[in-house]
Order: C-alpha cells, then sequence, then structure tokens
C-alpha cells in the first residue's frame, strides 16, 4: 500500500514542477502543463496533493485521491489549483510567491477498511501514518498523515475529519466508509543539497 518510491532526483523534480506551475499562473492566469518526455517514471499515473504556506502558514491544499493521469501532470494541476482554485483563500498573489513553501505528496492507492463500530474504527488507525478518506451520508472528507500533528491522537483525528466533510464530529452510523492511504511527503527547503 507505499506509495510510489521516488529517488531525490525525482522530488526535487516535482517540486520544481510545482514551483514553476504557480509561477506560471501568476505570469499567464493559467495552468502550465508540464513536458513528460525523459520522466519516464514520473509520466505513470499517480495521485498528489500540493500544499503551500506562506509565512509558516496554510496558503493552499488541493490534490487527487486517485491515480487518473501522469504524476508529473497532476502535481503542477494541483499545484496550480492550490494557489489559485482553494476556495477557502483568495488568489495567490505575486507578492506572496517569494514566501511561499511548497510541499507534495504522493498517495499510496487507498484501500477500505472494514470495522464493526466506531471503537473498532478507532483501534485500526495508525497515528502519523494514515490519511483517510471519509464518506457518509453524500458527504466526503479526507485528512492527509501529516494532520496528525495537529490533531494528536485516533478519536480526534476522526471527529475533525467528520467536520471537515461536513457532519457533526459525533455523527455515526452503519453507512459510514472510511478508507487508508500512506504519503511519500516533501518540502522545498527539506531535500538535501546536491
Amino acid at each position: 500500500m507505499a506509495p510510489m518510491p521516488l529517488s531525490e532526483t525525482q522530488r526535487s523534480v516535482l517540486l520544481d514542477v510545482a514551483r514553476r506551475a504557480v509561477q506560471h499562473g501568476l505570469e499567464h492566469g493559467r495552468a502550465m502543463t508540464p513536458e513528460l518526455r525523459g520522466q519516464r517514471a514520473l509520466a505513470e499515473q499517480g495521485a498528489s496533493f500540493v500544499t503551500l504556506h506562506c509565512r509558516q502558514r496554510l496558503r493552499g491544499c488541493i490534490g487527487s485521491l486517485q491515480a487518473s493521469r501522469p504524476l508529473l501532470l497532476d502535481v503542477a494541476a494541483n499545484a496550480y489549483a492550490a494557489a489559485f482554485q482553494d476556495p477557502r483563500f483568495p488568489p495567490l498573489g505575486a507578492q506572496e510567491e517569494p514566501h511561499l513553501r511548497i510541499g507534495v505528496s504522493v498517495l499510496s492507492a487507498p484501500s477500505q477498511l472494514q470495522f464493526h463500530d466506531q471503537q473498532d474504527l478507532l483501534n485500526q488507525l495508525r497515528p502519523g501514518i494514515d490519511g483517510l478518506i471519509l464518506e457518509a451520508q453524500g458527504h466526503r472528507g479526507t485528512f492527509l498523515p501529516a494532520v496528525w500533528r495537529q490533531l494528536g491522537d485516533a478519536a480526534q483525528f476522526l471527529a475533525q475529519l467528520k467536520v471537515k466533510a461536513g457532519l457533526r464530529e459525533d455523527y455515526w452510523s452503519e453507512s459510514v466508509k472510511i478508507w487508508r492511504y500512506t504519503t511519500d511527503s516533501f518540502e522545498e527547503n527539506q531535500l538535501p543539497e546536491p
């Protein structure tokens, strides 16, 4: 269930493409399509999230839960969307770009969890490792594994995921469906110097 293993070079390429996608959006007002030639591994289908921070604050986070296009294109599209289409924030301004820190998370394929009740589900969760997708009553939400840093225990993680999905934090029903995934996550300035 691990995501596609990436080399440090591939991680650098994905971060560079994400940065260029944001810059292209600022300069041209539209998304860019990076060249896939010479990027065989990154041309394979993959799902990613791109997270933007500006001056230590969340500035956008958009992603794909299912692989449906080449990973390189997915990262470029999600970087553009995180900068200009995240409904929680206004579009990124040029003055913010120098202060932007970009993170990329490459997702494994989600696998559905089987559980008898909410406590059984909580017992199966792996803090710091699992990303979750919750679906219930036409509502859907996800938390990346990085969210565990703010929400330390499984009960709080699940309660806040329900809220994110538009449900009450104490909501429970037999119809709740949960998928788990893992990520390979990396940010600018975290890669070793070449």
